[in-house]
């Protein structure tokens, strides 16, 4: 319409120029392309009109010269107009392309959404330009305002918010997802997020329009029998993280080791020190023994080969070979880098190899029912002595179809099952929690909104803290939360009294969405059969009361066939500011002095 106006306009300006010219009746006697020239500028400004002089024909062509102008102009003015107010809307729709590379895309919305941001900010601050695209089936602006309030800054990236369907084909096209370096998916927060995720799979991997190189995808999945249709169909570009499993998992692990929970929380935290992976060639042909010994401020965990065999906690012989990655335990992917200094001196003085008494039997207390609980008692299954016993009180009807957990085949564990109400104070009291080692309160999750379920787990939780506090008790509370808000509610300033939410899912899916690696190494980190971490008595491995580096440490545990990689002091348990004492990749020529009660953080076997 535009280039229709512009020809229209030209043809009229040169037709009443002719016929001004050929009549003779400019008082100026202009030639052609002067009287053309005017007449075009009397079309923009009509006012000239007002001062025209000369003959009636003149005066009439100079008339319909200014008419012409005034439709013309005007209606060009009005196309412009829509045309800025319609691409303003389609801005503020969330419809446009998203004009990036290399950006992390996140798809769908949910409540995960302000940790996943935030996280992923905090990962992105070593470049100079990095983006987040968000698409999902909301208003544009709601989006945006919902992070600006809860992620107010963010730095060196760039967050833009589209509206769309993370299912359509078409939709996907908008935040450019050929050109992003990963896609996180989010579930939707619906009765069956799973379908929600596998579709949003095949809507990236199966598009016609898809890329050649292959995605780094990384979702979550609340069934386990999805996870085979998961990998069928997105193979080697999928990376998924499974809720329950790794709820259960950290749970079990948790609720037994003071202080392990906040070691956790350091690794899957982007604001701490965490997992890297880098290549070294300047240690070729090194053992691992030095490669642990020769870096200054990170900690070296495993060797990853060439091959892409991962080897974590290796022998301390084993050699690290041209074209190998270390493991290691960083501030930032940029900071392993070897110390280059000579070889520590150990104090082999201080040095201690005592051997810790096998596990006694222990007494654990699971209040609440939902699909994780089967999980979970598996778990502890492989982390307790024989003898330990698991007492499970719910009040759902569920309980009639787990009465299998009592006669399931485990090799350190009794189960026991009752059902009552677990946010009544009375049954609570009767539950000889003076004999309890642990607590782990279940959400209702399978048959209550996440509200309901946590408004539940609070007042159990709550019921939980005043027992242990007017009894003088020593048992630890775990407790899972489905939505991170209300864990907020709950926290309190307490090492060990660690509670499970959507926040480690939103940690862990950020670390695998930067690093694809890694999702094999949190698998194996939390799981029995593998190497775990754990907080061990100082005494086992150094003397205490005598100034050291963190070298020597290192090397007790080495010889143990472990990896020292943090310590706990125990004076500064009840000091949050301090972390709890838990210090994770301490720098290793600083000196350090230790007392009884104080633990050596460890990766090992057992």
């Amino acid at each position: 319409m535009i280039v229709m106006l512009f020809v229209t306009t030209v043809a009229m300006v040169i037709l009443i120029a002719l016929i001004v010219r050929m009549s003779g009746t400019d008082p100026e006697g202009r030639n052609f392309l002067q009287i053309a020239w005017a007449g075009l500028l009397r079309t923009l400004d009509p006012g000239t009109m007002g001062g025209d002089q000369g003959p009636v024909v003149f005066l009439l062509s100079m008339l319909a010269m200014t008419i012409g102008g005034i439709f013309v102009v005007g209606t060009l003015i009005g196309i412009l107009t829509n045309g800025i107010d319609s691409k303003l809307v389609q801005l503020r729709k969330g419809r446009s392309f998203v004009a990036e590379e290399g950006h992390t895309i996140i798809l769908g919305w949910s409540s995960q959404i302000p940790t996943v941001v935030s996280k992923l900010v905090e990962a992105n601050s070593n470049r100079k330009h990095a983006c987040i695209a968000i698409l999902a089936d909301r208003d544009k602006v709601e989006m945006e305002d919902e992070i600006r309030a809860k992620v107010p800054f963010t730095r060196t990236t760039r967050v833009v918010c589209r509206t769309g369907s993370p299912i359509e084909m078409g939709d996907l096209e908008i935040v450019n997802h050929r050109g992003a370096r990963s896609i996180v998916i989010l579930p939707p927060e619906d009765e069956d997020p799973d379908s929600g995720v596998i579709k949003t799979v095949l809507a990236l991997v199966n598009n016609p329009n898809r890329r050649d190189t292959p995605y780094h995808i990384v979702g979550v999945l609340q069934s386990a029998e999805n996870m085979t249709v998961v990998d069928m169909v997105g193979g080697r570009e999928v990376q998924m993280v499974l809720v329950g499993d790794l709820i259960a998992r950290i749970s079990a692990q948790t609720c037994r080791q003071t202080g392990l929970s906040l070691v956790y929380t350091e690794l899957l935290d982007f604001g701490g020190d965490e997992i890297y992976y880098a290549a070294v060639p300047s240690l070729a042909e090194k053992s691992f023994r030095e490669l642990v010994h020769g870096f200054e401020d990170s900690s070296v965990i495993g060797i990853c080969r060439a091959d892409g065999e991962t080897l974590l906690n290796p022998p301390a012989d084993a050699v690290f070979h041209e074209g190998d990655c270390v493991i290691a335990i960083s501030e930032d992917d940029d900071t392993v880098i070897p110390s280059g200094l000579p070889p520590a001196r150990v104090r082999e003085d201080l040095l201690r190899d005592a051997r810790p008494a096998p596990p006694g039997p222990e007494r654990t207390v699971i209040l609440g029912y939902n699909c994780r609980v089967p999980i979970l008692i598996r778990e502890l299954d492989g982390y307790v002595g024989p003898g330990s016993t698991v007492h499970l009180v719910a009040e759902t009807e569920e309980l009639r179809d787990v009465q299998s957990l009592v006669q399931g085949d485990y090799s350190n564990l009794t189960v026991t099952v009752s059902r009552a109400s677990t946010t009544d104070r009375s049954v609570l009291n009767s539950l000889d929690l003076e004999r309890c080692h642990h607590v782990i309160i279940q959400s209702y999750s399978d048959r209550m909104s996440a509200q309901k379920a946590d408004a539940r787990t609070l007042i159990t939780l709550l019921h939980l803290r005043n027992i242990r506090e007017t009894r003088s008790l020593g048992f630890s509370i775990v407790s899972e939360m489905m939505d991170d808000r209300n864990r907020e509610l709950a926290e309190v300033a307490k090492a060990d009294d660690f509670i499970v939410s959507d926040k480690l899912v939103s940690l862990m899916l950020t670390q695998i969405s930067e690093n694809r690696e890694l999702k094999g190494l949190f698998a194996e980190l939390f799981d029995p059969s593998g190497s775990e971490i754990y907080l061990k008595p100082v005494e086992h491995y150094v003397a205490t009361g005598v100034e050291m580096d963190f070298h020597t440490v290192v090397e007790a545990a080495i010889r143990k066939g472990e990896i020292a990689i943090g310590y706990r002091i125990a004076s500064r348990a009840q000091d949050a500011c301090a972390a709890h004492g838990v210090v994770v990749n301490p720098t290793k020529s600083s000196p350090v002095t230790f007392s009884q009660g104080d633990r050596i953080v460890v990766l090992a076997d057992d």
